[in-house]
């Protein structure tokens, strides 16, 4: 092989490298572009959307028979059936307000275990932030790992569980919930109104309501014991 002919594979091969880590990686270097070149912040999302998507979601609430904004709101998703559903509380109690569907949710059934396993978590969490210039449209970022995944990472002995795990627009996913766009302009504007500390997120690998959940093979032993926390959780909203 000539060494006219090495420079050009190894151009190419250089190009290729580079080329994967920018499309890989642009949803994480993406967002502190986009914030530190200050394109967008979530009022301006909320100017933006709310004649559209905003009118959308006050809607389902008139529809549903919940008033708006709610005091709380639950995010459900079934991984298995690709849905998230929206519940709302007021004073009357909680009531379902609507369903999403999800458009993309990589991986299998069974929680996230480390980096790079592109599993959907499943647990109980929370919003951290609200992302205006997220590289899949917008984006909502969970808690995970939380606590509990933190304990049982340990006891495992894995040490990268896992990060940046987010409910967001388009409908390509690598660990995430990938809404489309038109939905999570409705789910970011509604968490904006009420704050994300008033949102719960449970996901779970099957319904519950359909029956207990059941490990699936080859996950660890603590799995049911999460299982068993995302029953308590989803029933001590939807009993009430």
């Amino acid at each position: 092989m000539s060494g006219a002919t090495q420079r050009l594979i190894g151009g190419a091969l250089l190009v290729g490298i580079l080329a994967a880590g920018y499309f890989l990686g642009r949803p994480y270097w993406y967002p502190y572009y986009l914030m530190a070149a200050g394109k967008y912040t979530s009022d301006d999302i909320i100017e933006h959307y709310d004649q559209t998507a905003g009118e959308r979601l006050r809607d389902r609430f008139h529809r549903a028979g919940v008033e708006y904004p709610p005091q709380r709101i639950l995010l459900f998703a079934v991984k298995d059936q690709k849905r998230l559903e929206l519940w709302a509380q007021s004073r009357q109690g909680w009531h379902w307000v609507h369903a999403y569907p999800i458009q993309a949710a990589s991986g299998s059934l069974g929680p996230k275990l480390m980096e790079g396993d592109a599993q959907v978590p499943e647990g109980v969490y929370g919003i951290e932030y609200l992302n205006p210039n997220s590289a899949f449209h917008l984006s909502m970022k969970l808690n995970y790992p939380n606590a509990f995944d933190w304990e049982k990472a340990r006891r495992d002995g894995r040490t990268n569980p896992g990060s940046d795990i987010f409910i967001h627009g388009k409908s390509v996913s690598s660990g995430c919930l990938a809404m489309g766009d038109p939905s999570i302009e409705e789910l970011y504007i509604l968490v904006h109104a009420i704050g994300k500390e008033q949102v719960r997120v449970i996901i779970a690998p099957t319904d519950p309501r359909e029956g207990h959940l059941i490990p699936p093979a080859r996950t660890p032993p603590w799995v049911s014991e999460l299982y068993q926390r995302i029953e308590q959780a989803l029933a001590e909203i939807l009993d009430n």
